[in-house]
């Protein structure tokens, strides 16, 4: 993995920021380097790091539908329509029926999907993985607690007002709609 070192002498001098503010500059941090490496990924084996999450996930939940898979990625359908049309364009997603109920449409891998499904060197999901190794499992569910509230407030899931009122616990079972699959090792 390409990792670009720092020097720490060429670095602005330090600024104290607001919590707040020192919060949006991590987050950012972040974003940039999903992006970076989303577009490293393209070059390297085929797929942006949104269209390799949808391959995981049809992956681990062969025939589920469009609609499920935005749901476990807490997207808009129509956000997702266009990577969908690029991942079966590109012959690594097939959507076909559902045998049980023929008006409903299902995605599967292809074989070539398949492959770069199977590729885990060099991912969005095998730097976090790596960057996650001997964070404690309270640090991570402290932290997943934290992304979850940020990410209601985002989208506007909950008001100004409601949200000062609502925990950021998880539901019962621990897990969130796409947590079962997103916890699960990537490696």
């Amino acid at each position: 993995m390409h990792r670009r070192t720092v020097d720490l002498e060429d670095r602005p001098p330090a600024m104290e920021l607001p919590d707040v503010l020192q919060f949006m500059q991590l987050l950012w941090a972040v974003v940039h380097g999903v992006e970076r490496t989303s577009k490293r990924m393209t070059s390297e084996i085929g797929v942006t790091g949104p269209q390799r999450l949808v391959l995981r996930v049809v992956g681990l939940a062969p025939g589920v539908s469009a609609g499920d898979v935005a749901a476990i990625l807490h997207v808009h359908p129509s956000t997702l329509t266009g990577v969908l049309q690029r991942l079966i364009a590109q012959r690594l997603l097939a959507r076909t029926h559902d045998s049980r109920d023929r008006r409903r449409a299902v995605l599967r891998l292809t074989a070539r999907g398949a492959r770069a499904n199977a590729v885990r060197g060099g991912t969005v999901e095998s730097a976090i993985a790596e960057a996650l190794e001997g964070v404690s499992d309270r640090d991570r569910t402290a932290t997943k607690r934290v992304l979850e509230r940020l990410a209601t407030y985002l989208n506007g899931s909950v008001s100004g007002a409601d949200a000062r009122t609502t925990t950021a616990a998880p539901p019962a079972g621990g897990r969130t709609t796409g947590g079962a699959i997103a916890s699960r090792n990537t490696r």
